[in-house]
């Protein structure tokens, strides 16, 4: 099970160069983000827009990588009007985790089974009970949120070419893969089921903003403009 763990893992070594960032050589500027360290909390660095430049720019940056993405996350997320720190951290941890070898793949990092489609998800849902039902049903949000988020050309290419299921599908079945993860015991017991409803509950919000952090700093250079154009109309609402 993947859990919210950047903001815990980050040290004073990591709050000190934020502010080291912030300064870019400039006393004033150090100091100021100093005191905003100080009376704010190292939150209020890591949503500044110019840590975010910093992190991505600068070359003697020695933050760990789980940070960078959860900058990337966080500042992507408040862009779309999602202001939650437990969901952008649960979101990088995921994104972290499904860039090692298989894990996107795999319920958990013990477990050797491995599910290329949801619906051989779903079709193993239809039987499995306990935390095994847990598991696969977050791995359901983990693996469309992860599809859909991040390589959203590659499904509109196999929608068009091959008839595949479209992004909406996605959305649709991972949202309801961390609604019913949600509701479980485990969900309970592991202080989860707030930040899993609330994924479910905004599924399209933040695979959208994934969609952004994918288009500007994955494959900036590729994909359709009017398709991108299209994934954003989607998602306003049909009364406006």
């Amino acid at each position: 099970m993947i859990l919210p763990t950047i903001r815990a893992s980050l040290s004073r070594s990591d709050a000190q160069q934020l502010v080291r960032l912030l300064g870019r050589g400039d006393p004033e500027l150090a100091e100021a983000a100093r005191l905003r360290l100080d009376e704010h909390g190292v939150g209020s660095l890591l949503d500044d827009p110019r840590v975010r430049s910093a992190l991505l720019t600068d070359p003697d940056v020695s933050i760990a990588p789980p940070v960078i993405f959860y900058v990337l996350v966080r500042q992507a997320l408040l862009e779309g009007g999602i202001d939650d720190e437990n969901t952008s951290d649960y979101v990088a941890s995921m994104l972290v985790s499904f860039g090692q070898a298989g894990r996107a793949y795999r319920i958990s990092d013990r477990d050797d089974v491995e599910f290329h489609y949801l619906t051989d998800i779903i079709s193993e849902l239809r039987s499995a009970g306990g935390r095994r039902r847990f598991l696969l049903g977050v791995h359901m949000g983990d693996f469309a949120l992860w599809m859909s988020g991040l390589f959203p050309d590659y499904l509109e290419a196999r929608t068009r070419r091959k008839g595949a299921p479209p992004i909406s599908y996605f959305e649709e079945l991972g949202a309801t893969g961390y609604r019913g993860a949600s509701e479980s015991l485990e969900a309970g017991e592991l202080g989860m089921d707030t930040v899993l409803m609330g994924v479910a509950t905004q599924f399209s919000a933040v695979r959208t903003a994934l969609n952004r952090i994918s288009d500007r700093h994955f494959w900036p250079a590729s994909g359709n403009p009017v398709g991108r154009l299209l994934r954003e109309v989607s998602q306003i609402p049909a009364n406006l």
